[in-house]
């Protein structure tokens, strides 16, 4: 029923760690969901990037002010490509090939997804 998926169990696990996670959020109603689920992971001094077609909204234009939002917070707004890439760091990753296959064989729904949900 919680909007924020920042729930006590997930607090309870991540401070367990002391050091900040990277969180990678994705999901429906950018505007109520997962703001609020990135706001309270900021607040708790995590690092939180939002994947800009990995999310959505009812109404269209929730999506972009919700997005511009996140980024005044402090929220890395990118691309899931974009942050495979990142993840991998260098062509010399073990998973480079894998990944890189993956991008060409999807890459006419990615970009389908960039031009629907990428207008903000």
């Amino acid at each position: 029923m919680a909007f924020s998926m920042y729930t006590s169990d997930i607090q309870k696990s991540l401070t367990e760690n002391p050091n900040p996670i990277d969180a990678i959020l994705v999901g429906i109603e950018t505007h109520i969901c997962v703001t609020q689920t990135a706001l309270d992971l900021l607040a708790a001094g995590h690092r939180v990037y939002v994947i800009a077609d990995g999310v959505s909204s009812v109404n269209a234009e929730e999506r972009g002010v919700a997005l511009a939002r996140l980024r005044d917070a402090g929220v890395i707004v990118t691309t899931s490509e974009s942050i495979l890439f990142e993840i991998l760091q260098d062509a010399k990753n073990q998973g480079f090939k894998a990944v890189n296959s993956l991008v060409k064989e999807t890459k006419e729904d990615t970009k389908t997804a960039l031009r629907a949900l990428c207008k903000y």
